[in-house]
C-alpha cells in the first residue's frame, strides 16, 4: 500500500511542529503593482533603447544610399536639374564679363556703383585740365612773409627748393595716372559686390536673350495648320522676325527666355553659395528650390508654345540646360 501523507488543512504555514510537513509557501492571485507609465516616459524610454536606436540608424543609412542612388540615376539619365552642362555665358556670371569677344553688349563694360566709363573717362579729363599744381601757385602768388607762430627757417629752407618744368610736368603726370588707377580700382566690377554682378548679369541676360534682339535673327514660331489632315501647303515662315522688333517700345524683359536666363544666374549663385559657405542655410536651400521650380514651369511653357524651334534651340544652348530642367519631378 502506498503511504499515507498527510494533507494540510489550509496553505498557511503551520505553527506547530509536525513529523511531516509539505514545503508549500504562500502566494496570491494579483500580481505586484505597477506604475502607469505617461506617453512621454514612454517615447522617452523607446529613444533611449539601443536596439532601437540601431534600428532606426540602419533605416536611415538605407533610406540615404537608395535616395542618392536614384538621383544619380536621374543626373546620369537627364543631367543635373540644377546646373545643368557648363558653357561660357553661364561662367561668365562669375564675373559679370563676357567669356568671348563674339559677343559685345553695352553691359559688357558696366563699372561699380552704375557708372559710365565714358562718363569716367570724361570726368578724368576735366579734373587733368583743372588741376593746378601748388608750386605754379605758390610762384604767382606774392611771397609773404613767415608766419608769426612758426620758424622763419623752416620756411626759407622750403621756399629755396625749386624744381624744373619738365620735372614738374612729370609728377604732374605721375599725380594723375596715381589717381586713375585708384579710380579705376574703385570701380571695377571686379571688386564689387554679389549684387552689383548680378544687376549686370541681369542686363546681360535681357540684351543676349530680349526678342528686342533677338527677333532680328531668329524667326518666329511655327504658324498653326488651317486644318486637320489639311492637303493645302503650310505657311511659309520668314527667316527673321523684324516686322515684331518696330512695335516693341524699349527692351524686352517680360518674356519666357528673358526669365529664364534671369532664374539662372539665381540659381548659379545660390549654388554656388550653398556648396561652400552656406551647408547648414535652410532658408536659401528652400529659396534655390523655389527657383529651380520656377524655372521648370517656364522651360516647360517655353518648350510646349515654341514646339522646339529655334528659338528654344537657342536658350538651352546657351544656357547649358539638360532635360533634367524640366522632365519629372525634381527633388532637392
Amino acid at each position: 500500500m502506498p503511504p499515507r501523507i498527510p494533507v494540510p488543512l489550509c496553505l498557511r504555514a503551520s505553527s506547530s511542529p509536525s513529523a511531516f510537513s509539505l514545503p508549500l509557501r504562500a502566494f496570491s492571485t494579483t500580481g505586484p503593482l505597477h506604475k502607469k507609465l505617461t506617453s512621454l516616459e514612454r517615447k522617452q524610454r523607446f529613444e533611449h533603447d539601443p536596439y532601437v536606436a540601431a534600428q532606426k540608424a540602419r533605416k536611415k543609412a538605407a533610406n540615404l544610399s537608395r535616395r542618392a542612388e536614384l538621383e544619380q540615376s536621374r543626373v546620369d539619365s537627364l543631367g543635373n536639374p540644377v546646373r545643368g552642362v557648363s558653357t561660357p555665358f553661364v561662367q561668365s556670371f562669375d564675373t559679370g564679363r563676357p567669356a568671348g569677344t563674339a559677343e559685345s553688349t553695352p553691359a559688357d563694360h558696366q563699372l561699380n556703383y552704375r557708372f559710365d566709363p565714358t562718363g569716367i573717362e570724361s570726368q578724368l579729363e576735366q579734373s587733368k585740365r583743372l588741376a593746378v599744381p601748388l608750386s605754379e601757385l605758390a610762384g604767382s602768388a606774392p611771397s609773404a612773409g613767415p608766419h608769426k607762430w612758426s620758424s622763419s627757417m623752416r620756411h626759407n629752407a622750403a621756399s629755396n627748393i625749386q624744381k624744373t618744368a619738365d620735372e614738374i610736368v612729370a609728377q604732374n603726370k605721375d599725380d594723375h595716372a596715381r589717381a586713375a588707377e585708384a579710380i579705376a580700382r574703385i570701380t571695377a566690377l571686379e571688386n564689387g559686390s554679389s549684387k552689383d554682378r548680378m544687376r549686370v548679369n541681369i542686363t546681360r541676360c535681357i540684351n543676349t536673350f530680349g526678342r528686342h534682339n533677338t527677333d532680328k535673327v531668329l524667326p518666329p514660331r511655327a504658324p498653326h495648320l488651317i486644318k486637320i489632315n489639311s492637303d493645302a501647303p503650310p505657311a511659309v515662315r520668314p527667316e527673321t522676325n523684324v516686322a515684331a522688333t518696330g512695335k516693341r517700345i524699349g527692351p524686352d524683359t517680360g518674356s519666357s527666355e528673358v526669365q529664364i536666363a534671369i532664374l539662372t544666374a539665381k540659381i548659379k549663385t545660390l549654388a554656388d553659395f550653398l556648396s561652400t559657405r552656406g551647408k547648414g542655410d535652410k532658408h536659401n536651400k528652400r529659396n534655390l528650390r523655389l527657383l529651380v521650380h520656377r524655372r521648370q514651369k517656364l522651360l516647360q511653357y517655353l518648350r510646349r508654345r515654341e514646339r522646339g524651334g529655334p528659338r528654344w534651340q537657342h536658350c538651352i544652348e546657351t544656357l547649358g540646360l539638360t532635360e533634367g530642367t524640366w522632365k519629372g519631378e525634381i527633388s532637392l
